[in-house]
């Protein structure tokens, strides 16, 4: 990292500078002002999977100052207790809650499409991917949530001021040593993928989701993925619910300026065996 002091290193000095340092994390919660110091990161690619030059099969990761992800800490203990205390977060978001995890997501969405079949309805599920969800992030639309979550006075301007006008430059380089960087840039949007706060602030910025779609569908969230379950006993009421709702889906997605990866979207006809299979339901802007 730029400013070359290492979480290792503030370990092992944490009996001399924890006394400032936490008298810095008090004056950004009463004062609401993220130091502007704090504000920058270097980015990382980490490759996931498929053709090494193709630029969509890296992940960016963001190396952050060590001495912000102590006040990130700070702010994250804050939103989390928050979330507890008036029960914020739905019971359809599995991703970052105490005692949740993915199995328990894949558990109640198993639970659900065993159930319905079991009653001998026509089944079917919708399994959303986002793209680069949490770089697509709107500062405004997510300020405006966090208000009506009661996020005001000085915290709500601390997560403003941790928000905006930072900066980044992207490291090019080795596993192991990076011999080039880009110029430093302003980030206008998004989350940086690494941060502690980061996923939080995403699950506030999408947890309206389950209330838009679950008059009509089952949803099971885990952070970004977002899985639909639809049932009905007649087959031509459920074609048009899954057309409806995923019409809907895609309204809010692009209310909130996040985009659709109809790449690894998929539409699921769950059956028993025996069963006849029907075809794809879904038609949106040529999405079957």
């Amino acid at each position: 990292m730029y400013n070359e002091i290492s979480v290792k290193l503030l370990k092992l000095s944490s009996l001399f500078i924890s006394s400032p340092l936490n008298y810095i994390c008090n004056k950004l919660l009463s004062c609401g002002i993220f130091a502007c110091r704090f504000k920058y990161a270097e980015v990382v690619q980490l490759f996931k999977k498929g053709d090494k030059k193709g630029m969509s099969n890296y992940r960016p990761i963001s190396l952050l100052i060590a001495f912000s992800k102590v006040s990130e800490k700070v702010k994250y203990v804050r939103l989390y207790q928050h979330l507890i205390n008036h029960s914020v977060l739905l019971n359809e978001q599995f991703g970052f809650k105490a005692k949740s995890s993915t199995a328990k997501a894949i558990f109640n969405l198993i639970s659900e499409i065993l159930e319905t079949l079991n009653s001998k309805k026509v089944v079917g599920g919708i399994f959303c991917d986002l793209e680069k969800a949490f770089d697509c992030i709107n500062y405004a639309i997510l300020l405006c949530k966090l208000n009506l979550y009661r996020i005001r006075g000085p915290f709500h301007k601390l997560i403003k001021s941790h928000l905006t006008n930072r900066y980044q430059r992207v490291l090019i380089g080795g596993k192991y040593s990076y011999h080039s960087n880009s110029e430093w840039s302003k980030i206008n949007h998004g989350v940086p993928q690494g941060s502690i706060l980061g996923p939080l602030l995403f699950l506030f910025y999408i947890n309206d989701l389950p209330k838009m779609v679950q008059c009509n569908s089952k949803p099971t969230l885990f952070v970004d993925y977002t899985s639909l379950i639809f049932s009905n006993p007649n087959y031509l009421d459920f074609k048009t619910t899954i057309n409806k709702v995923f019409s809907q889906l895609n309204k809010l997605f692009d209310g909130n300026l996040l985009l659709l990866n109809c790449e690894k979207t998929r539409y699921v006809h769950f059956t028993l065996k025996g069963t006849v299979l029907h075809e794809a339901p879904i038609g949106y802007n040529n999405f079957i």
